[in-house]
């Protein structure tokens, strides 16, 4: 199993900053990809970023990019999701995910298999 623990949520402005933390354990070396998701009340879970862990690629959904950044400390096993020029539309619970093997995308829910507890993300307008 791998265990997650997301941090770094919270309460900011519109146009505002925050970084959100994904910390992995347990079985790190079947991780194949980290993904982060959002889920906004009433509202589906939906895809936001993704890194792939054999060659760094990173995916967008079109609503984050050019704001969003995800990245890997690889000492850490963490993945970040930092986010910039947040607007009200961002305001979800944001949870990380892995997959834990290959997919030829990994922007669908279906190919995660571990999830965190998730953080809450609040952006005031």
């Amino acid at each position: 199993q791998v265990q997650l623990v997301e941090s770094g949520g919270g309460l900011v402005q519109a146009g505002g900053s925050l970084r959100l933390s994904c910390a992995a354990s347990g079985r790190t070396f079947s991780i194949y990809a980290m993904g982060w998701f959002r889920q906004a009340p009433g509202k589906e879970r939906e895809f936001v970023a993704t890194f792939t862990w054999s060659d760094g690629i990173t995916n967008y959904a079109d609503s984050v990019k050019g704001r969003f950044t995800i990245s890997r400390d690889n000492a850490e096993n963490t993945v970040y999701l930092q986010m910039n020029s947040l607007k009200s539309q961002d305001t979800a619970v944001y949870c990380c995910a892995t997959a834990t093997r290959y997919y030829t995308t990994y922007t669908r829910l279906g190919s995660y298999r571990y999830w965190g507890q998730g953080t809450q993300v609040t952006v005031s307008s």
